[in-house]
């Protein structure tokens, strides 16, 4: 198997003064999709927050694409948040600028300066999320959805490794929320790893991934709760992407 993409071991993290988790384990891989689920305030939003250095990680060992997450220097953060996709709950979309210039935005501030290659860029994602006639488009001209999907585009412009998704389906309707899902999980399929947090576990009855669960300061695999047999062979036969797309 490939070396994980996050690997952590015996890894405590608080918030403030408390320990929100503590005898965290996970080795995640390439095209995994995996679920964080837990009430409010058990730590897995924390637990995402420690994975692009919002938050520290207080003791243990934990790595992320690379970089020791005990030790890493502020002035590197930024270096791994370009490695990763980060999809918000709450959109955060530039609202005095349209959905092509939202995307341009990220190409150019990450390094991208040909206008040729950087339209082909965001014609390509934005075909991939099914938004390919909406770029002239604000955000407050698109529904709850849409918008989610635009979020999820600018979050694989840079072909991320690990896509990091909280409660992406938090704001929206029962139909939108089943689309981002099979969204975010047809990107696991063409290899990146993606990591959600969710509370709606019908989400994850019928769209299969590994399901990690936060309770009383600890965090434990419960996959074999939802699935008796394993994620990847229930997971198998679900309409995937081209890789190319990505």
């Amino acid at each position: 198997m490939d070396e994980p993409l996050i690997r952590y071991k015996g890894v405590e993290i608080h918030q403030q003064d408390l320990c929100v988790l503590s005898e965290v384990n996970l080795e995640l891989h390439k095209g995994e999709f995996v679920y964080l689920i837990g009430k409010v305030g058990s730590g897995k939003t924390s637990l995402l927050k420690t994975f692009y250095g919002e938050l520290d990680v207080t003791a243990g060992e934990a790595e992320v694409l690379g970089y020791d997450m005990v030790h890493i220097k502020r002035k590197n953060i930024p270096q791994l948040r370009r490695k990763l996709g980060i999809v918000f709950q709450d959109f955060q979309l530039l609202i005095d600028r349209n959905v092509y210039d939202n995307l341009a935005f990220v190409l150019r501030a990450t390094g991208w300066k040909n206008k040729a290659e950087i339209k082909d860029r965001i014609e390509d994602v934005l075909n991939l999320v099914g938004m390919s006639n909406k770029g002239y488009k604000l955000p407050n001209e698109l529904s709850g959805g849409e918008q989610q999907r635009i979020v999820i585009a600018r979050a694989v412009l840079n072909s991320p490794g690990i896509i990091l998704a909280d409660e992406p389906t938090g704001n929206l309707d029962v139909e939108t929320g089943r689309a981002i899902t099979k969204l975010l999980q047809d990107i696991s399929h063409s290899g990146s790893l993606v990591v959600m947090t969710t509370h709606n576990l019908q989400l994850i009855r019928e769209f299969p991934g590994k399901v990690y669960s936060c309770a009383s300061h600890l965090m434990a695999d419960v996959t074999k709760d939802y699935f008796p047999v394993s994620a990847d062979s229930v997971s198998g036969g679900v309409e995937t992407i081209d890789k190319k797309e990505i």
